[in-house]
């Protein structure tokens, strides 16, 4: 991707990958793209390949096996997907992420830049200075390289405009000019569908900041930073900051004081037994959806299992989670530990 691949080069590069033949059709294209393994145009097609759509009426790419599928078959059909959605030369003015300049993108979010070059950035990138700009952060759990994680992510919003990603730090940042307000639902949406594919959100935590002036990405930058630090995989993987509201304030206290907290470091202490992380998660879960069942949905387990999380944590911690003022208590715990592991 990195080197502007044409999509017959990455059905080609799969077809060699896999050794089968790879197929892709798309919206744009006169006719499917099919290559042999050694690179060459494929004639007879299997009957029912094993596919994997590009979202929405985009199209799909195929492995044509005449045996039983490989064991790696899904992880190269899902990068496969991922890719083609990226490249997706074939569709003129589409919204495929983009992977930008790394530098551009620094030189904008940064706090140094003078007026004209942010402005020159903007234009290098693509962006129109006249109109708002948003940013997207997005970062991983499980030590994933974020900017990957952000494109995988991004390539399932069909709706989503044109998009810039690139690696700041350990977050990618990803810049955008919506037209009106649909980034946030196709976010969650997209973050829904890869739950329900793999049984989790993958870990994957997103912090979108408010639309500004171009010149202004910035503020909407570190926005979406700090919104990204509420974020919980699974259960509110998605945060954006303009909901956050009075809650801000809690990201102003120094970590340093939230990390020695006598409540975080309790739950802290609770994470760190043998079966404390799955506690700690049923207590953000319930924390987070207000609900029993709910909690239980969105960890994909029974209610019965974490209703006896639950009584666990209430025991080693001495809350009562009926109460308002301990229900109150463990949220801005939860919270404030949050913070202080992202700070």
């Amino acid at each position: 991707m990195a080197r502007q691949a044409r999509l017959s080069d990455l059905v080609r590069a799969t077809a060699s990958l896999v050794d089968c033949v790879a197929g892709l059709s798309r919206e744009g294209l006169p006719s499917p793209l099919r290559f042999t393994p050694d690179g060459e145009r494929a004639a007879d097609a299997v009957a029912e390949p094993a596919s994997a759509d590009l979202g929405g009426s985009l199209g799909k790419v195929w492995l044509e096996r005449s045996g039983p599928p490989g064991p790696l078959d899904d992880l190269v059909l899902e990068r496969f997907a991922m890719a083609a959605r990226v490249l997706g030369h074939a569709e003129p003015g589409g919204g495929a992420p983009q992977l930008a300049d790394p530098a551009l993108v620094e030189l904008l979010l940064g706090e140094q830049a003078a007026e004209e070059d942010r402005a020159r950035a903007l234009r290098l990138l693509g962006l129109d200075a006249g109109r708002p700009v948003r940013v997207v952060a997005v970062g991983t759990e499980d030590e994933r390289d974020p900017g990957v994680a952000a494109v995988g992510l991004l390539a399932r919003g069909g709706s989503l405009p044109r998009l810039h990603v690139a690696v700041v730090g350990e977050v990618a940042a990803v810049l955008m000019q919506p037209r009106d307000d649909s980034v946030v639902a196709a976010l969650r949406s997209a973050l829904a569908d890869r739950a329900r594919e793999r049984d989790t959100a993958g870990g994957v935590r997103v912090g979108v900041g408010d639309a500004v002036p171009g010149l202004e990405v910035r503020r909407s930058w570190l926005q979406a930073r700090l919104a990204e630090r509420f974020a919980v995989p699974a259960v509110e993987p998605v945060v954006v900051h303009g909901e956050l509201g009075s809650l801000t304030l809690l990201a102003e206290v120094p970590v340093t004081r939230l990390r020695e907290q006598d409540d975080v470091r309790a739950l802290d202490a609770l994470a760190a037994t043998p079966t404390g992380a799955a506690d700690v998660a049923a207590l953000e879960a319930f924390c987070r959806t207000g609900s029993l069942r709910q909690a239980a949905v969105a960890l994909h387990r029974h209610h019965s299992s974490v209703a006896a999380r639950l009584a666990h944590v209430e025991d080693a911690l001495s809350w009562r989670l009926d109460e308002p003022g301990d229900r109150f208590r463990a949220r801005l715990a939860l919270l404030a530990r949050r913070l202080a592991q992202r700070g």
